[in-house]
């Protein structure tokens, strides 16, 4: 136990992806922390108990989202046999059934997050969650957020909530959905989480690989990369979870787009319990996390915590990074023979720059969607305040791809699968992913 605790004293242990609750004191998570500081995680949330859980108009009816195809990562080389953890990871997984000698990465690859045993779930997913009406909720207009629709349902999960738990294991229109965030890379993603037919529970390992969160599902105990949704560990290694369309946007745009909406609702705690950063400045940084992360695989086309707009299309991975984006404030594009557009709008807040997260500076929204209606390729120009016009009618359309004024009025854009997590994240896990810039 003294070897663990001195390895783990060696580098910093976040809150979120490490262990986080926002009712702790706010000095718990260091400004400008160095490599050598660890933060008290003795205020966790207790683990739950593990169990598996048993273009259109903008006012109609929408059919539930096509599964996305699966994302162009590098083929992944199922390996087995061979020796089993070591060392710390041994320790901390002394109690899992996960199956080591079936895999796609090196063990060395994974990296201890969680200072505190056990590490599995110390960060607290969220199961069978509650919503409120949007009406009733009182977030602030910048508050960032994962907007999700499926069919006529609109949902706003607060970053300021995915934060504390990472995970939230839903269902939607009576379809399940994995909902998850990561923090030290400010990738949100939801995922279909029925594999061959059996509905998974997931939870976090209290593991990282690329300074990314890697889950694990309860049935097979599984453990599974965030970014692109592949098993990487155990009977699963080799599977891709199919990935449904969300994006990060403000609560103002959420509520202005949709109205009757639903956010959701604080687990057993009050709302305000919620909304304080652990990684304050953390967006200052000039490179991730050292002991996260492989600094030798570090791509410097970009700042190392710019945020990019990945998207895939047809099994093809492009990136638009914030800066270039935010410069044309409408990119119009074509991906894999898909015409697409990216567009920002400002008013959305950074989660993980001040100690509260609505209190950020404003990095904007930026989301990518297919620029076809009824057939028809159309071009988008911006035309400010987060508004954009096409070049066939002339409507009106705002961030959310919604058209709101014109002929077009009424009419939604298809969202294409896409990412709004930091430069060095995206490299990494997409080392041979297409860029758009100058």
């Amino acid at each position: 136990m003294r070897r663990l605790a001195a390895l783990l004293a060696a580098v910093l242990a976040l809150s979120a992806c490490g262990s986080s609750d926002p009712a702790a004191e706010p000095t718990a998570a260091p400004v400008a922390p160095s490599a050598t500081e660890v933060v008290d995680a003795t205020e966790a949330s207790e683990p739950p108990a593990v169990s598996a859980p048993a273009s259109t108009s903008a006012d109609s009816a929408t059919p539930a989202p096509t599964p996305a195809p699966i994302p162009a990562l590098p083929t992944p080389q199922v390996i087995t046999g061979g020796e089993g953890p070591t060392g710390d990871l041994l320790y901390v997984s002394r109690d899992w059934a996960t199956d080591w000698s079936t895999r796609t990465i090196d063990l060395d690859e994974l990296r201890i997050g969680i200072q505190l045993v056990p590490i599995r779930d110390r960060i607290p997913p969220i199961d069978n969650p509650d919503f409120a009406p949007a009406s009733e909720a009182g977030w602030a207009d910048q508050e960032p957020g994962l907007l999700l629709v499926v069919g006529e349902t609109a949902r706003f999960y607060p970053l300021a909530m995915l934060i504390v738990h990472e995970i939230v294991n839903d269902e939607i229109e009576g379809r399940p959905v994995l909902v998850t965030y990561c923090p030290l890379c400010n990738s949100a993603l939801v995922f279909d989480p029925v594999v061959d037919g059996l509905l998974l529970r997931f939870g976090t390992s209290g593991l990282l690989r690329n300074s990314d969160l890697v889950m694990w599902d309860d049935a097979t105990e599984s453990l599974w990369q965030q970014i692109g949704g592949e098993g990487l560990v155990g009977a699963y290694a080799g599977h891709r979870l199919a990935v449904i369309p969300a994006a990060i946007v403000s609560w103002g745009d959420f509520t202005a787009g949709y109205p009757d909406g639903v956010v959701l609702a604080p687990p057993g705690r009050s709302a305000s319990s919620y909304g304080r950063n652990p990684y304050v400045q953390y967006t200052s940084r000039s490179a991730p996390i050292p002991g996260f992360f492989d600094s030798t695989i570090l791509d410097d086309r970009y700042p190392a915590l710019e945020r990019t707009v990945g998207v895939t299309v047809n099994g093809h991975d492009k990136a638009y990074p914030f800066s270039v984006v935010q410069a044309n404030r409408a990119v119009n594009d074509t991906v894999a023979g898909v015409p697409i557009v990216v567009v920002w709008s400002p008013g959305t807040a950074d989660a993980l720059d001040s100690s509260v997260t609505a209190g950020g500076v404003d990095v904007g929204a930026a989301l990518a969607f297919d620029r076809r209606v009824d057939g028809e390729v159309l071009e988008f120009s911006p035309l400010g305040q987060g508004r954009f016009t096409d070049d066939r009618t002339g409507s009106t359309w705002n961030v959310l791809g919604q058209a709101v004024e014109g002929e077009l009025a009424g009419t939604r854009l298809d969202p294409v699968v896409h990412t709004n997590e930091f430069w060095f994240a995206w490299a990494a896990f997409h080392p041979n992913g297409e860029v758009f810039g100058p």
